[in-house]
């Protein structure tokens, strides 16, 4: 089964509203499934809690993944993502405000497949949006599920 979800984990309601009129800026018309928190997005990805009922093989086409999450930051849920078979080829990009280099590696090391710092200028962050939707959602062929 193939969903065409994106899976936007951001706790900032202003970042999230500013990723979804760029994502519909450049007509990337993918239903955006949002989670406001580290736990929230793992229950998503993983089926439990008040995502339960959903299928865990109709995983999200992509996640944009903030790393500084209350509960649960970023950085663990690539981790958790990673650490499942089931889970682990998901295509995750960090968007972030991070300017930390170590966020940066550690986001590497632990298999993110993307790091783009959040630009602050709408039109450059619009621009960011769109090349990552046109590179993950068109141009990327992904593995078989």
């Amino acid at each position: 089964m193939s969903s065409d979800v994106i899976l936007l984990v951001e706790d900032n309601p202003d970042d999230e509203a500013l990723t979804i009129r760029a994502l519909n800026r450049n007509n990337i018309t993918n239903e955006v499934i949002v989670a406001r928190d580290g736990v929230e997005a793992m229950d998503y990805v993983f089926a439990r809690g008040t995502h339960s009922e959903r299928d865990i093989n109709d995983l999200p086409r992509l996640v944009l993944l903030d790393l500084k999450l209350p509960k649960v930051d970023g950085l663990e849920v690539l981790k958790q993502i990673r650490a499942d078979d089931r889970t682990k080829r998901l295509p995750v990009v960090v968007l972030t405000s991070s300017k930390e280099e170590q966020d940066l590696v550690d986001s590497y090391n632990l298999g993110v497949n993307s790091y783009i710092r959040k630009p602050v200028d709408f039109t450059l962050f619009t621009e960011a949006v769109r090349q990552v939707g046109l590179y993950w959602l068109v141009l990327n062929e992904p593995p078989p599920r």
